[in-house]
């Protein structure tokens, strides 16, 4: 069955057999916070608990974000998002510590307009392409 479907002048648009990992990235870009927690809050493994953190660092609630990370473990994006989070200009240790970030986007939405926050928005945006596509292929950690 495809995925979008037209009645007449109109798309409809069959969620239904869409994996909730990316259910919860698809409503977490078009800013449906809580349709993206609650597609997080039923995933039981490590991109599931990837996208909750995500979710809660947005929200913002650092200590639930973390505790998610803690969760979620060392994903399998970590080595991407590291090097891709460099050229950007978010210069954290070698390998991706999410809590450092956490504790990034922090600061930066403090700074409305700074340098720090459009890092933090490109490098979230990147994150989320990784997570998104990871998601989308199906694998698991």
């Amino acid at each position: 069955m495809p995925l979008v479907k037209t009645r007449s002048t109109e798309a409809v648009i069959n969620i239904e057999p869409l994996p909730h990992s990316v259910l919860s990235g698809l409503y977490l870009y078009c800013g449906c916070w809580d349709a993206a927690h609650s597609a997080a809050d039923r995933i039981e493994d490590p991109t599931g608990y990837f996208w909750h953190a995500i979710v809660h660092r947005q929200e913002p609630d650092s200590a639930n974000s973390a505790y998610w990370f803690r969760k979620s473990g060392k994903h399998p994006i970590f080595p991407r998002l590291a090097a891709e989070a460099s050229n950007i200009g978010f210069h954290g240790a070698r390998d991706w510590d999410p809590y450092a970030f956490v504790d990034f986007c922090e600061t930066a939405g403090q700074r409305p307009g700074s340098t720090e926050e459009q890092i933090a928005m490109q490098v979230q945006l990147v994150e989320w392409q990784l997570l998104f596509d990871y998601s989308a292929r199906g694998q698991t950690c």
